[in-house]
């Protein structure tokens, strides 16, 4: 039998290497501005074509390579930071394995322009999927300057999964912003066909971050400091007013090196307990500085995800640091009680003595002595029940409305909750001395406590236990607590979030009517302002047209800000720049296509605002069109949110509990 194991060519090694590092675009861009970097440079300047497709630019003024280096630089496993084992424990550098150059020169063609500040000339090399080209002297600067070009030419498969240009974007100024924010004093520029995309400079950290998100992020951050024997905890974190739903900064950075890291993330989130509602997310920025062997980073390709090795100490000691900057933080106003040295402003135009006002009363008034004022109007139950009074009646309202746990009996709520209740007689005797049919019981709404019932349930109740709610015949509701929608079906008892079900109603509605064009546009009499950094510019940029065309009426006027000058009609009472905001956050990691998001994003704001509120009294008649509405709906069982609209209490259920 032959010998079937073989070692692989090394372009085939190199490119299954590239398919961990080089994943698109902005993973050339991180490898080459990070080796930059590492070699000491103070400017870096990235330029791109077509978002990466067709050509990658990244120029820095570090020290450069000479001939010799340049070359073996694109070999497999060739490193300046690793001389033994040891050294992957003590690693002060951002690349490290060797692997980032072979990589890219093995699914790109590559062209390498570099000098040292000793040499009166540089060299250049040219390399195309991992084979050598040439290699000769030339005249250029000191330090690097790298161009890539055709990512994934000899890979057509790896290119055909790219996705747009607007997304393969949007991932590169990402990588660039982890970059920037980590390394403030390093002056770097990024363009994009020709269209410049950033130009920062050298700063300090608070400036770094104000530079690339806007100027209104600095008046929320909060400074955090802290040094301790097991680590060193320095940044800044929002403050509990900046929260927001969606796409909030927040950035953990270890030893200068961007990560990820969940358990860390719960630490900060938890500083923020009853400060911002539940589901919102803190801006946060925070650096570890740590000793380099009680890390691990190359757990993962990317090197994205580190492992620490005291990992429940740091936490604790992260959540004290943002709790303490929390706890310091404070709006309210000081009072100056310091007025030395102050003018002396007298409180009176004169000297005289200040007495105390005197109040007149009528010591003998007595405002039970006069009699009552009866309303002109008399109301229904008095014009029914006037001149009967009986114990009887007195013993029946005890037992109807007194107790948390008794029924109230109406159809709908219309009066105040402090009007008085008139007396109540025996409903028995009061039907056998009358031939009119008893009017529904009209009353104030009731306490949280207290079930509510329509008052088909005194004669209806027994037909109903077999009703279905899509029957013709028209069931009996019962709404709890004002917010849930009891309705007895055959295979049990059915319960209905009013709430839910209506907004999934509205959703459908609203939906169809966006999509046919219906929605109008209702125009801000002032018109407000929302700014976007650079990354979230490049999503709004892609969803103008579908924002527009669902009712938004925006207006770029430059830097990343625009003008919302009319909204959907509907959205009365909203945050409108938090609501455009939200919607720029979703897309820019969903996958539908941006007029769908923005559809389903409106709407479903549309159909929160307008749907029934918790605690709004419903009469069986609409709550029955609530139920059958529901029903006819393409999702009767969830909310357009993912919420569970009904659940179904089964007759064996019930007999087992009372069994």
């Amino acid at each position: 039998m032959s010998d079937i194991i073989q070692l692989l060519p090394d372009s085939v090694a190199n490119q299954i290497a590239a398919g961990e590092v080089i994943q698109r675009p902005a993973s050339v861009i991180k490898e080459l501005v990070e080796n930059s970097i590492d070699a000491g440079a103070t400017s870096i300047q990235v330029v791109c074509v077509d978002s990466g497709r067709t050509s990658i630019q990244v120029i820095d003024n570090g020290k450069g390579m000479s001939e010799t280096d340049a070359r073996l630089s694109f070999e497999r496993h060739a490193t300046s930071k690793i001389r033994k084992a040891d050294d992957l424990f003590n690693l002060h550098t951002m690349g490290f394995r060797g692997e980032a150059l072979a990589s890219i020169a093995a699914v790109a063609q590559v062209t390498l322009k570099t000098r040292m500040a000793d040499d009166d000339l540089g060299t250049q090399l040219s390399l195309a999927g991992s084979r050598f080209v040439s290699q000769e002297a030339c005249s250029c600067a000191v330090g690097s300057n790298f161009m890539v070009e055709n990512l994934f030419y000899n890979v057509p498969v790896r290119r055909k999964f790219l996705k747009s240009n607007a997304t393969e974007l949007n991932n590169i100024v990402t990588a660039f912003e982890r970059i920037a924010l980590v390394n403030p004093d390093v002056a770097f520029t990024l363009y994009n066909n020709d269209n410049e995309l950033y130009n920062l400079k050298a700063a300090g950290l608070r400036q770094r971050i104000v530079d690339v998100f806007g100027k209104k992020i600095n008046q929320h951050l909060l400074p955090i400091d802290i040094d301790t024997t097991m680590c060193k905890l320095t940044g800044f974190i929002g403050k509990p007013e900046s929260a927001r739903r969606k796409g909030a900064r927040q950035y953990f950075f270890v030893n200068g090196r961007y990560m990820k890291h969940p358990y860390f993330h719960k630490a900060v989130m938890t500083a923020y307990e009853r400060l911002v509602p539940e589901g919102d997310q803190v801006p946060y920025f925070i650096y570890f500085t740590v000793k380099p062997e009680d890390i691990d980073v190359n757990i993962h390709p990317t090197k994205t995800e580190i492992k620490f090795e005291n990992e429940p100490t740091i936490w604790q000691i992260l959540a004290a640091a943002v709790k303490d900057a929390v706890g310091m933080f404070s709006d309210v106003t000081a009072i100056e009680f310091d007025t030395e040295g102050q003018p002396e402003i007298p409180a009176l135009g004169s000297a005289e003595e200040v007495r105390a006002p005197k109040l007149q009363y009528n010591p003998s008034y007595n405002p039970f002595n006069e009699p009552s004022v009866r309303r002109s109007a008399p109301s229904e139950w008095e014009r029914m029940f006037d001149g009967l009074e009986s114990s009887t009646s007195r013993q029946r309202q005890t037992s109807l409305f007194d107790g948390s746990n008794d029924v109230i009996v109406g159809s709908k709520a219309n009066k105040s909750i402090m009007e008085p209740m008139p007396d109540i007689p025996d409903l028995q005797h009061v039907a056998s001395q009358s031939s009119q049919p008893i009017p529904s019981v009209n009353i104030s709404t009731p306490s949280a406590d207290v079930p509510i019932v329509s008052s088909m349930a005194q004669k209806e109740v027994p037909s109903a236990l077999s009703a279905s709610p899509i029957e013709d015949k028209s069931p009996v509701h019962y709404q709890y607590k004002g917010q849930y929608i009891m309705t007895a079906v055959k295979s049990g008892l059915m319960i209905v979030d009013q709430h839910r079900a209506h907004m999934r109603i509205l959703y459908e509605r609203y939906t169809e009517q966006i999509k046919a064009h219906k929605s109008a546009t209702q125009k801000l009499m002032f018109p407000e302002t929302v700014q976007f950094a650079q990354s979230e510019d490049v999503i709004m940029q892609q969803l103008l047209p579908d924002l527009k065309s669902v009712g938004f009426d925006l207006s770029e006027i430059g830097g990343g800000v625009y003008s919302i000058c009319g909204v959907p009609s509907g959205l009365d009472g909203l945050d409108y720049v938090s609501l455009v905001q939200d919607i720029v956050a979703s897309s820019a990691d969903n996958t539908s296509s941006a007029l769908d998001h923005a559809t389903h994003t409106v709407a479903l704001c549309l159909a929160r605002s307008a749907a029934v509120a918790y605690g709004q009294v419903l009469g069986n008649e609409e709550m029955e069109n609530i139920v059958n509405d529901l029903f006819a709906c393409s999702n009767f069982n969830y909310a357009p949110d993912g919420s569970k609209i009904l659940s179904i209490l089964r007759q064996t259920e019930i007999q087992r509990m009372l069994g």
